[in-house]
């Protein structure tokens, strides 16, 4: 029907989409399956209750995964040597959180996942600096109701 010869991409995702809500949400969610894996841990003489674990662990190591492959992303694609220039801190920091996600993968330490949260924060506030957005830090309407940044969006 018709050829096409060559095609190029300038990055991943169409510019403009990028948005930390996505590695916060899975942050929070290793945090929450941490809670419960600690709770559903106390009695572990049913399959069930083995069986709820596994299903648990498995959920934590894959939202993990995806804070590791979001941030990367938006480390890789959007962050470009102004934005490296203004915060020198993003090479070191980028580093931090994917030591910390696989310290959540590994581990099933609640304080992990808060130290992994408030890693990620601090990527999001520069990111939403960089776009020169205003933040604020609000307590996420669900468990474990951990504080996160959020941009402060103009009403309409």
């Amino acid at each position: 029907m018709f050829e096409i010869k060559t095609v190029a991409a300038h990055c991943d995702i169409p510019c403009k989409i990028y948005d930390p809500a996505v590695f916060l949400v899975a942050g929070l969610s290793v945090a929450r399956l941490l809670d419960l894996i600690q709770e559903e841990s106390n009695d572990l003489s049913s399959l069930k209750s083995k069986a709820q674990i596994v299903r648990l662990v498995s959920e934590k190591e894959e939202q993990a995964r995806i804070v590791k492959n979001e941030v990367n992303t938006i480390w890789g694609d959007y962050f470009k040597q102004p934005q490296l220039e203004e915060f020198p801190e993003t090479h070191s920091l980028v580093h931090q959180i994917m030591q910390m996600a696989s310290k959540c993968k590994q581990d099933v330490s609640t304080q992990n996942a808060i130290d992994l949260v408030a890693l990620l924060n601090r990527f999001a506030e520069i990111f939403w600096a960089t776009k020169g957005i205003q933040t604020q830090l609000c307590e996420a309407p669900y468990p474990p109701a951990l504080k996160i940044i959020t941009p402060i969006l103009e009403s309409a």
